[in-house]
């Protein structure tokens, strides 16, 4: 088997984890001033969560047929990508309209974002092997301050970001971009997310996929850690 020498990563999931659809709400509250009892807060972060409005998050138990349009290329534009989600979010009665776009503005922010424990380890002994590293995600907002916040831009060596490309996994030419990025042969490169649907499209391109559980932090300790096995 050929070694590899190139390590794809999908973000959400993978290398960090959205906080809680509670925290996002009440991180939206606070920024801006509104109040909410603690029983109609919880209602609504549920409602939200049913929703799938939190981007990261739980994905929707229905897609509304006016957003199934969007929905579906949710993540080939900035302008989609927002829309769509904060279609979801106001599918939820909230006490301040300007509420949805505060909620949108939060995810972003790299507060609303843990990486997985093993995650630094595992992007660390990458880089001092000389493997490339790109974290290749359906996304619709520049995630590179997120990495920066946390102290791993300096391991990632490209980020190839769907809404700048104006294609989503699993379109095997999202992974050709950061193969390319890299200077890496498809065939000796491997990538790493949560989702068989998206993520397995790399394996049309030739890489080898490997999964993990999207899962939240404090559950999932290692589960990256045997990809320093396969380098």
């Amino acid at each position: 088997m050929n070694a590899l020498n190139a390590v794809l990563f999908d973000f959400s999931g993978t290398l960090f984890r959205v906080e809680t659809t509670e925290s996002w709400l009440r991180a939206a509250l606070d920024e801006t001033g509104t109040d909410l009892p603690d029983a109609e807060l919880r209602a609504a972060a549920a409602a939200l969560e049913a929703a799938g409005a939190l981007p990261g998050g739980a994905a929707p138990e229905r897609v509304p047929s006016e957003l199934a349009g969007v929905w579906a290329r949710r993540d080939e534009s900035a302008r989609l990508h927002r829309a769509a989600f904060t279609g979801l979010s106001r599918q939820v009665p909230l006490p301040a309209p300007g509420l949805y776009d505060a909620l949108y503005e939060r995810h972003m922010s790299p507060a609303a974002w843990s990486p997985y424990p093993d995650a630094h380890r595992v992007l660390s002994a990458l880089r001092e092997r000389g493997v490339g590293v790109a974290v290749v995600s359906n996304i619709g907002w520049d995630l590179r301050p997120v990495f920066r916040a946390h102290g791993l831009d300096a391991y990632v060596d490209a980020y190839v970001l769907s809404y700048e490309h104006g294609v989503q996994k699993p379109d095997p030419r999202l992974f050709a971009v950061a193969c390319r990025a890299l200077g890496a042969d498809p065939g000796k490169a491997l990538m790493v997310g949560d989702s068989r649907e998206a993520d397995g499209g790399a394996a049309a391109l030739g890489c080898r996929v490997r999964f993990v559980d999207h899962l939240p932090v404090a559950l999932r300790p290692d589960a990256l850690l045997p990809v320093l096995d396969l380098v």
